[in-house]
């Protein structure tokens, strides 16, 4: 699994599972893992809600631009990325100069099961969170593709570990 050269960078909307494979992938690689909220979250004593809540979502867009700068900085790891980090042209060409990006796709229904329940995340406290999901895949979706190297559907989490792992080891 020496293929891939400098870091492998997961993308992809909320709920696609980009820190759940990118932690087992990591394993297999036997590279770090981190995740850009996560490490927000230790930086700043705070969770992504309450950073939403005191600073908006720019403040909060501020924060993750320079911890991606901060990670991408690292070597061989691999990094699970917040759904709008792409959003930013900055954070697009960091992301694409510090490693292979993976777009973890998967359509706004299936986003809606697997995060329908989460309180954590600031997007989906709307009043329909299915039309949120689909405006947001909607402005993002193409932007997703244009920054990634690779697009690996993400419906089963087996297919996606096995899909990936054959296109790595193609590499």
């Amino acid at each position: 699994m020496d293929k891939i050269n400098g870091n492998l960078i997961f993308i992809g909307m909320m709920g696609t599972g980009k820190t759940t494979l990118g932690k087992h992938i990591a394993q297999i690689l036997n590279r770090p893992f981190y995740d850009s909220d996560h490490e927000i979250c230790l930086a700043s004593g705070v969770s992504i809600p309450t950073i939403f809540a005191m600073e908006g979502e720019q403040g909060f867009r501020d924060r993750e631009s320079n911890m991606l700068k901060k990670l991408c900085a690292l070597e061989n790891i691999v990094l699970s990325t917040g759904g709008g980090a792409p959003l930013r042209e900055e954070n697009r060409q960091c992301l694409r100069e510090h490693g292979t990006v993976v777009y973890l796709h998967s359509c706004p229904e299936i986003l809606l099961e697997r995060t329908r329940y989460d309180t954590t995340r600031p997007l989906l406290q709307a009043g329909n969170p299915l039309a949120k999901l689909q405006e947001l895949y909607g402005i993002r979706d193409r932007i997703y593709r244009e920054t990634a190297h690779l697009v690996i559907e993400s419906e089963h989490y087996q297919k996606t570990v096995n899909r990936l792992l054959n296109v790595l080891q193609a590499g």
